[in-house]
């Protein structure tokens, strides 16, 4: 156990497991790791789970041969990368961060110091601004999902950061790009559900965590930088997929009754037109759209 100085105060540090999934990016991997090298809180273990990989991601243990690299026979996703490397880490608090996230030095100490102070809390997540332009926020907390339309946003999301968003509050969310969670809390709880695959999956992570009563907290005074959507593309119809497969399945896990019945009026009668319209033109997407839609009929498990 180590010790870090804050504000003049002597806090004990205790092991913070760092876990990362790698896929097909092993460059942007290396980034986040060099920019790991370089923090200020040094009782940390690094974890990188590479996703079956087609490129050899041997130059990631190369590059940085502290790092505890674990390679899946399969593709797991992003869920079921974490769960992974969750299973070989020691710490008593885990870091789940995107690969294509770069961070600052002094990044963790706020987000390790309000969760080991406020009870009741599962997680907390960082400010996070885009990587281009660096000053362009993409999270600042998050709104709850909203029943009818499946659909939620970022707090500042675009706006430049002038310091409107620096004072740390409850949200709803925290960010999957980065997120500081308590093992106690998923020893209680359970895992992300790898039903997920991509998206939704720590939407649907919080919602348990607020069900059993804990909070999640944005941390401002930590800040990361996120490269956004580079394993997936940005709008492939990779992510078409799994956005309309996993809204619905985010519906059918979380919501019940009336709440239940008018989001699926709404997807039908408002949503389906719409992405219709909107992706006609681009007909592998429009396949994916749909085939994310029926995925839901054909997998009526929702281990909730």
């Amino acid at each position: 156990m180590k010790t870090y100085n804050l504000n003049n105060q002597n806090i004990v540090s205790e092991l913070i497991s760092i876990i990362t999934v790698n896929y097909n990016q092993a460059k942007v991997t290396c980034e986040l790791l060099a920019s790991l090298r370089n923090i200020t809180y040094k009782n940390v273990e690094i974890i990188v789970v590479d996703n079956a990989s087609k490129e050899n991601a041997s130059v990631i243990k190369e590059q940085f041969p502290e790092v505890n690299l674990i390679c899946s026979d399969v593709n797991l996703g992003f869920a079921g990368g974490n769960n992974l490397g969750l299973k070989s880490a020691k710490g008593k608090y885990i870091l789940f961060i995107n690969n294509d996230v770069e961070v600052c030095a002094d990044f963790l100490e706020p987000l390790y110091q309000k969760l080991i102070h406020l009870d009741y809390t599962a997680a907390v997540s960082p400010k996070i601004k885009y990587f281009t332009p660096g000053n362009t926020i993409q999270y600042a907390g998050s709104y709850a999902v909203n029943p009818f339309t499946l659909r939620n946003s970022h707090v500042g999301t675009g706006e430049i950061d002038c310091g409107q968003y620096n004072k740390a509050k409850l949200t709803s969310y925290a960010h999957g790009a980065c997120m500081l969670v308590k093992r106690s809390v998923i020893d209680l709880i359970g895992s992300m559900d790898e039903q997920f695959f991509l998206y939704y999956e720590e939407q649907d992570w919080c919602e348990r965590m607020n069900r059993n009563g804990y909070h999640i907290f944005y941390v401002p005074q930590s800040v990361v930088y996120h490269k956004e959507s580079i394993s997936t593309g940005k709008n492939s119809p990779l992510k078409t997929y799994y956005l309309s497969r996993n809204r619905i399945l985010f519906a059918r896990r979380n919501f019940r009754g009336l709440q239940f019945f008018i989001s699926m009026l709404y997807l039908t009668f408002v949503s389906v037109p719409k992405n219709v319209l909107s992706l006609y033109q681009e007909k592998e997407k429009l396949a994916a759209y749909f085939a994310g839609i029926f995925w839901n009929f054909t997998n009526k498990k929702s281990y909730n």
